[in-house]
């Protein structure tokens, strides 16, 4: 080996530490808040801001996150809107629920789950992980799903899973409509519609008709083609999703290599438009604060929450 290349080979192994230490050491550690402006709402409507959280990956240890995740009460968010894979440990629920519960003195918090919150972490292969997703499980669900749910319902948290809600935020009403995971197929479209029948005839019954439209949200975990086009269907003209943590790895000037289902790459991560030949709505995948505990790495990727403002069109 010549003296050039074994600089260069010197060279590339420094880069490579380098980019190691950071990705694993650093950058997952900085949480950041991505913030979006969509012109939703009527005329002459106050705006509303939307906070949300996906893909946690609690660990009870993580407090750097629970502090985090706890102080962003002060942005005084008017809906919180949680889109699972929040548990990253079989001994999390109770430090997941004492990093929500200032958010739920602030605001109403919905809430669907991600597969995470019912099995825990395990090794994969990443090869693996890149060509496709997973969406078999071999495994008996491990986390006790349950404590869970009524633990978030005991904060005043809304289960949408397969279920929708209705809320009047300031002077706009909401309808939110969610599916359970679909990466896991616990997704049921049915339910979902007959929950949204039940909440808006007692809605429209039981008050004044409002003059404008309610303004439709869907959420869901794992943003799969069918689950969204389902969403959109149903008149969502906001969908909230997680699960693709943005690509984890991304390569800078290509992005993200995987979105761990069949969304395409392009929308791993932030603020699109998912659409068919009739209707359009806003999508926005959140790269979400954790990782697994046994892939702590993220590169080009920080860790996020979205703030996503709400306006009447200029």
């Amino acid at each position: 080996m010549t003296s050039a290349s074994r600089r260069t080979a010197a060279a590339l192994g420094t880069a490579a530490v380098g980019v190691a230490l950071w990705s694993t050491l650093i950058e997952r550690r900085l949480f950041t808040i991505r913030r979006h402006t969509l012109p939703l709402l009527s005329e002459g409507t106050a705006p509303l801001r939307i906070l949300q959280l996906s893909d946690l990956h609690l660990a009870p240890w993580q407090t750097n996150k629970i502090n985090w995740v706890r102080s962003l009460a002060g942005l005084r968010p008017d809906l919180v809107v949680l889109t699972g894979d929040l548990m990253g440990h079989l001994e999390a629920r109770a430090a997941l629920l004492h990093a929500l519960q200032p958010l739920t003195e602030v605001s109403p918090v919905v809430f669907v789950h991600g597969s995470n919150d019912y099995y825990t972490p395990h090794l994969k292969n990443p090869l693996k992980y890149l060509m496709e997703p997973s969406r078999l499980s071999t495994r008996k669900p491990d986390i006790d799903n349950a404590k869970l749910t009524s633990g978030l319902e005991k904060l005043g948290c809304i289960n949408l899973n397969n279920a929708a809600a209705t809320l009047q935020l300031r002077d706009t009403q909401l309808e939110l409509l969610g599916l359970n995971d679909p990466h896991i197929r616990y997704d049921n479209v049915d339910a979902m519609r007959e929950s949204l029948a039940l909440v808006t005839s007692s809605s429209s019954s039981g008050s004044d008709a409002a003059s404008a439209s309610p303004l439709r949200i869907g959420v869901v975990h794992a943003p799969y083609q069918e689950p969204l086009g389902e969403l959109l269907s149903d008149g969502a003209d906001l969908i909230l999703a997680g699960h693709t943590h943005g690509g984890q790895v991304r390569v800078p000037g290509v992005g993200a290599l995987t979105s761990n289902c069949d969304l395409p790459t392009a929308q791993a991560r932030g603020l699109s438009v998912w659409y068919d030949a009739h209707r359009a709505a806003f999508l926005n995948v959140s790269a979400g604060l954790g990782n697994s505990i046994y892939a702590p790495v993220r590169f080009a990727c920080r860790p996020e929450a979205s703030l996503i403002t709400l306006e009447p069109a200029k």
